[in-house]
């Protein structure tokens, strides 16, 4: 009985084993390199497909240069001049609908010409092809973010220095001064990040924070300081001294208001900036070490 239990043992033991055999003998046999008949060379390593992240065909470069010109003046202030995202607009970068666009224009183009009134966007007037180039823009984009690794930051700075200094003594010469509050400002930022300033210097929940206002009292007296509120109803402020003033605004109390943005200039320009003359205030900008 003695023996037989122990042949038994053996045997169960012996199966046991077989599959784990099999097994380090299978990860063996497949670990080594396929042999080919003669003749036949060896199959070259697969390479990753082309369109890997299930990418639409790249945008025209034509219509993505017409459209970012076209986005940085309609869109830019709110959704940022790389649709990254701005003052009050979102990423586009990353938005659903304008993935599903996939440079139609068919996704975004009703929410362009119909605006959304509730979130604060307009209507925009332009035309279908516009919208196209537009669409190619916003493609590009988001292209660009899933290739990251094919991503290279251009030299921006490519504007003519003398036309910068002309547009400068045009349109910010009141507000800034190259002596002044923009002395050596070329020394403390790199090109990119000094565009990136005097196109949108603030976010607008930072700018806040540096609006101030006037508010004038039926007597004739005046308050000014930093802007804490403003509404319908009421308008506080606190006044250099650091005291803290409010009143209820009222028609026939005759309080005058007057609210002063020191960005509404740099809003207003950006409406109006080309391509070109970005760049050349760039120049300017940076000869200013």
């Amino acid at each position: 009985m003695g023996g037989g239990k122990q042949i038994i043992e053996e045997g169960i033991l012996n199966s046991l084993k077989l599959p784990i055999v099999f097994g380090i003998t299978a990860v063996f046999l497949f670990a080594q390199e396929p042999r080919f008949p003669s003749g036949i060379s060896k199959r070259p390593a697969p390479t990753a497909p082309a369109n890997f992240f299930g990418l639409a065909p790249p945008p025209d470069p034509a219509a993505v240069a017409r459209g970012q010109a076209l986005f940085v003046t309609n869109c830019g202030f709110c959704h940022g001049s790389l649709a990254k995202g701005g003052n009050a607009g979102p990423d586009l970068v990353r938005s659903v609908l304008v993935l599903h666009d996939e440079g139609s224009g068919t996704e975004i183009g009703p929410v362009i010409l119909n605006g959304r009134p509730a979130k604060g966007m307009p209507k925009f007037a332009l035309t279908t092809e516009q919208i196209k180039d537009i669409a190619a823009f916003l493609l590009s984009r988001s292209q660009a973010t899933v290739k990251r690794g094919e991503y290279q930051l251009l030299d921006l700075v490519t504007g003519d220095p003398k036309a910068g200094l002309a547009y400068f003594n045009a349109h910010c010469a009141s507000c800034h001064s190259p002596t002044g509050d923009l002395a050596h400002i070329a020394g403390k930022y790199e090109p990119p990040a000094l565009q990136a300033r005097f196109l949108y210097p603030r976010t607008r929940i930072a700018e806040k924070a540096q609006l101030t206002v006037t508010v004038t009292l039926p007597s004739g007296k005046s308050y000014a300081g930093l802007l804490n509120s403003i509404d319908d109803f009421n308008v506080a402020l606190t006044d250099a001294s650091g005291e803290y003033h409010s009143w209820q605004l009222d028609e026939s109390k005759g309080i005058k208001v007057a609210v002063h943005d020191p960005l509404a200039g740099h809003e207003e320009l950006l409406k109006h900036y080309t391509n070109t003359d970005m760049h050349n205030v760039l120049a300017y900008l940076e000869t200013l070490k």
